[in-house]
């Protein structure tokens, strides 16, 4: 089985959230890193590991929103600098396709969460590296998390919905085994 270790400079953590609940807000975060023993013949015996530097947050659009999410009403990136994804199984569910099972923790919490993922590919980089690209979405309850901070708004309703929908696009390259001994 080959350990493969997240490139930060080529892999993202999406979000989208409704908004008044009338349109939705994106944002994400840059600084993902993190491994996964992947063998394409054995999806099923795959693991991830994965972490999210919560300040690494791109903007939403707004400086002031971008702010409010890093602070304790949200995230608050300064009690709680990671968000972190340990699978627990992987169940193949096509050719390039598998549900990744794992344990998601925000602000210490930490909640079951099941991650849609495909293998785009692997490939040799025009520099000579091999290199792998998978993506990935699911969906969670804020909520769940502790992050409850919210509004209503006139007419029924609330400034932040509950569902977050997360999409993950990372590569991946192989750890030398010299380096994983």
């Amino acid at each position: 089985m080959a350990q493969w270790q997240l490139d930060p400079t080529h892999s993202s953590a999406d979000f989208a959230a409704r908004h008044m609940m009338i349109s939705t807000v994106r944002g994400g975060f840059r600084n993902v890193t993190g491994t996964i023993d992947f063998d394409p013949e054995n999806p099923e015996a795959a693991s991830v590991e994965a972490s999210i530097e919560v300040a690494s947050m791109t903007s939403t659009g707004v400086a002031d929103r971008d702010n409010h999410l890093k602070s304790p009403d949200f995230l608050d990136a300064e009690k709680y600098p990671m968000i972190t994804f340990k699978s627990t199984r992987v169940e193949k569910t096509g050719d390039k396709t598998a549900k990744v099972y794992g344990d998601l923790t925000i602000r210490d919490v930490t909640r079951p969460a099941v991650i849609d993922a495909e293998l785009l590919g692997i490939v040799n980089s025009p520099f000579g590296q091999k290199v792998a690209g998978f993506h990935g979405t699911t969906t969670i309850n804020r909520e769940d998390f502790g992050l409850t901070w919210n509004v209503a708004v006139e007419g029924g309703g609330v400034l932040v919905g509950k569902e977050i929908k997360i999409a993950l696009d990372v590569e991946a390259v192989p750890v030398a085994e010299e380096v994983r001994a």
